[in-house]
């Protein structure tokens, strides 16, 4: 079992560090702040629970009907891929010009679900980097990386005031900023490998 468990590290490693990248739960720190600005500590304490509960449901969900989503609409992984890749690098162009997202609305009994479980958590990149996970890496890799990043997701909103305190608004913009570059990469190698595998399957 231990040898089972070294040769999917590299794998794990990979997805673990993808996703994080792209859910990006420290970058978006001023906005989970901004968002809940003016809410008691423990509604905003209620709220970061269900939005943590929501958005791991979410990536679980796909992570394990990932296969049966794709076969039902009749899209191949390449294409998958490649839509993703393009998907990924418009949200990383969006981060780097704007800042993050903008949300008009403030009803404390939505925020938890959107924007912050979706699409700030658990939004098309991160659906689309854990069905690609799913069909390259495999489904206990997919939900090992799902279950890890979500576990310093929770504890990222659980301590948000100190963490805030200490990277201030400057080092959170800094880290989002970084996190936006790292994305457009991964976005740009998902397209390069979904046209290089379509033209290795072309007749």
């Amino acid at each position: 079992m231990m040898e089972n468990l070294l040769s999917m590290l590299p794998d794990l490693t990979k997805s673990f560090i993808s996703l994080f990248i792209i859910v990006d739960p420290f970058g978006n720190i001023p906005i989970f702040i901004g968002l809940t600005e003016g809410i008691s500590g423990d509604s905003r304490r209620r709220i970061f629970h269900t939005a943590t509960i929501t958005g791991f449901i979410l990536l679980l969900a796909f992570a394990l009907a990932g296969r049966e989503i794709l076969s039902f609409f009749g899209i191949t992984l390449q294409s998958f891929m490649i839509a993703g890749g393009i998907l990924l690098l418009i949200i990383a162009v969006r981060i780097l010009v704007i800042g993050g997202w903008e949300e008009k609305s403030r009803s404390p009994e939505s925020i938890g679900v959107v924007p912050i479980a979706v699409p700030l958590l658990a939004g098309p990149g991160a659906i689309t980097t854990t069905i690609i996970t799913l069909e390259t890496c495999g489904i206990l890799t997919t939900i090992i990386s799902v279950v890890l990043v979500f576990i310093i997701v929770w504890l990222t909103l659980r301590f948000i005031e100190p963490i805030y305190r200490v990277l201030g608004r400057s080092g959170s913009i800094v880290i989002a900023r970084v996190m936006a570059l790292l994305i457009a990469a991964i976005a740009v190698q998902f397209i390069i490998e979904g046209l290089e595998n379509l033209s290795i399957e072309a007749p």
